[in-house]
């Protein structure tokens, strides 16, 4: 059985994205660095997404962002689900602070409910079945669209088509090369469909 433990952002300078990571969210070791010098180019094909409990934690992440260094790509705004915006970190990442919640419901803080990771896949069917034959339950599924997996480990784990990740990040679909991502988890390693690599927690905890 596979469980999502964390991932890993594959960077050119570690020091800088650990800086960037505590400095904007204070992350903890749900989304660990370890330095790559892989090609990659245009858009990785995931986006990280950290939803938290009401607007003003999500503008006081996102303004801690920017102060780090990120790039806005969306500026925060409400919507029909609620209230978020996306930025690329300087390491290239996208992110997205977002919450269901329209209006604040106490105190303004800084507190992350879940950090979410989103797969942008060529065939989400494909990509599904893969991952329920590789131990993963699913949560919710819309069809060929979207899948969410149960949440065993700290970082949740969905399925979104490629292009349909890019738009909602806001990002062109266009990218080559390597995701510059690894996901940890229980079982050995693998690759899933689309490229993205899997491989044992202890790996990182060895290293």
């Amino acid at each position: 059985m596979t469980n999502l433990r964390g991932v890993v952002l594959e960077v050119a300078d570690v020091a800088e994205t650990e800086r960037f990571l505590q400095e904007a969210f204070g992350l903890d070791e749900r989304v660990r660095v370890r330095q790559s010098a892989a090609d990659t180019n245009g858009f990785r094909g995931f986006t990280l997404s950290l939803t938290v409990g009401q607007p003003s934690t999500v503008t006081s992440l996102f303004e801690s962002a920017v102060r780090a260094g990120a790039t806005v790509i969306k500026p925060v705004t409400k919507s029909i689900w609620g209230y978020g915006g996306t930025l690329q970190a300087p390491d290239g990442t996208i992110w997205k602070v977002a919450t269901s919640e329209k209006k604040d419901t106490g105190p303004a803080t800084r507190a992350i409910d879940s950090v979410v990771l989103l797969l942008g896949c060529s065939d989400v069917a494909a990509s599904k079945k893969f991952y329920v034959d590789h131990g993963l339950t699913v949560a919710r599924s819309f069809g060929r669209k979207y899948v969410e997996f149960d949440a065993t480990g700290p970082v949740k784990l969905g399925l979104y088509g490629r292009k349909a990740l890019a738009k909602d990040a806001g990002v062109p679909v266009d990218g080559s090369g390597s995701h510059r991502i690894a996901l940890t988890g229980d079982a050995a390693d693998f690759v899933d469909p689309d490229g993205f690599s899997w491989e044992p927690a202890q790996h990182l905890a060895d290293r």
